[in-house]
């Protein structure tokens, strides 16, 4: 399964750090090219990651000198393949977090992530005799992203490509997406303390990342908003917004633009611009005949209650059909 994007909207514009982050991976990435161009396959020069990669001894027994690997590490990688799907995750499931924590929190808390799986990783690899081996890669960090997405964008889907004896695209519930992900991070650690270890992948180190993002998660949305934001949070009447970053509009308070309604010879027709859903399947329409309004619901990223005020001369027309694309929605009624 290949993620191609989700659909949680952002509403705090471009996520310039988490291009930032993904810029400098590939910089560094080709910077090991230079050194080594096996490593747009397979990278061979184990001096480079012994000097840069998190050496798990190092990191257990001389950490004032293991700090700065951890660090480093989470921009290396090991080839073409390793450093690719690791952006694509980044890119796919980082903005929202960096949306939701703002800049300054979202670089600490990935850095945090990063040295949560490099720790996880270095007291198992030292048990299992391995602490002299190197490792590389954002998959630490990143696997703190899927945590923190899951706990905080639960109802999202994932546009996904599908591999199996076809390719289809089709999109998955992230509750069904990122638990699957994370299940088979257990299994393959699991296969491999029961075939002795040495597998290559540092499985502990993304579940490690994992469990950390997933209880930062859980712990932002714990917090009283007079924690996460200046001004006490909804309904205190004050500005609300997040520490550390320019006055923005919540999701919550971005009210949708006023539903239009066109009447045909025998239909009325109502167009309302909706978004985060994925399809019309996520958008329902019922005419409350005591007010002569449509009610729409949309459920997404976020909850939507819209109400398009019809005709007086309606009399209890019949929702034929919802259509949804690209953020706006059709819905037919026929007249009666």
């Amino acid at each position: 399964m290949f993620p191609i994007h989700d659909d949680t909207e952002r509403m705090h514009g471009r996520p310039w750090l988490n291009y930032g982050m993904i810029g400098i991976n590939i910089a560094v990435f080709v910077w090991q090219i230079s050194i080594d161009p096996a490593c747009i396959l397979n990278c061979q020069n184990q001096e480079l990651f012994l000097q840069y990669g998190t050496v798990p001894v190092l990191v257990l027994d001389e950490p004032q000198r293991g700090a700065a690997t951890v660090v480093t590490s989470m921009f290396m990688h090991g080839g073409g393949a390793h450093i690719l799907g690791n952006m694509v995750f980044l890119f796919v499931f980082g903005d929202n977090i960096e949306d939701r924590y703002g800049r300054i929190k979202y670089v600490l808390i990935y850095l945090g992530w990063g040295a949560a799986a490099a720790l996880a990783h270095s007291l198992y690899a030292v048990s299992a005799g391995a602490g002299t081996v190197p490792a590389v890669g954002a998959s630490g960090a990143i696997s703190g992203i899927l945590g923190a997405y899951l706990v905080m964008y639960p109802r999202a889907k994932i546009f996904t490509i599908l591999v199996m004896l076809f390719i289809t695209t089709i999109r998955i519930p992230v509750l069904i997406y990122i638990p699957f992900w994370f299940g088979m991070q257990v299994l393959f650690q699991v296969l491999e303390l029961a075939g002795g270890g040495g597998g290559g992948v540092a499985y502990l180190a993304h579940i490690g990342g994992f469990v950390a993002g997933a209880a930062t998660g859980l712990v932002w949305r714990l917090l009283p908003d007079s924690m996460k934001y200046k001004g006490g949070g909804p309904g205190t009447g004050t500005v609300y917004k997040p520490t550390f970053r320019k006055s923005r509009p919540r999701i919550e308070d971005v009210a949708p633009a006023v539903p239009e309604v066109i009447e045909g010879p025998d239909y009325y027709e109502v167009i309302a611009e909706i978004r985060g859903v994925s399809d019309a399947k996520d958008i329902s329409a019922k005419y409350e005949p005591d007010s002569r309004q449509l009610r729409i619901v949309a459920s997404g990223s976020r909850r939507y209650e819209l109400y398009a005020k019809l005709p007086d001369s309606a009399v209890n027309p019949v929702v034929k059909y919802i259509q949804y694309l690209n953020g706006i929605v059709r819905i037919r009624l026929a007249k009666q």
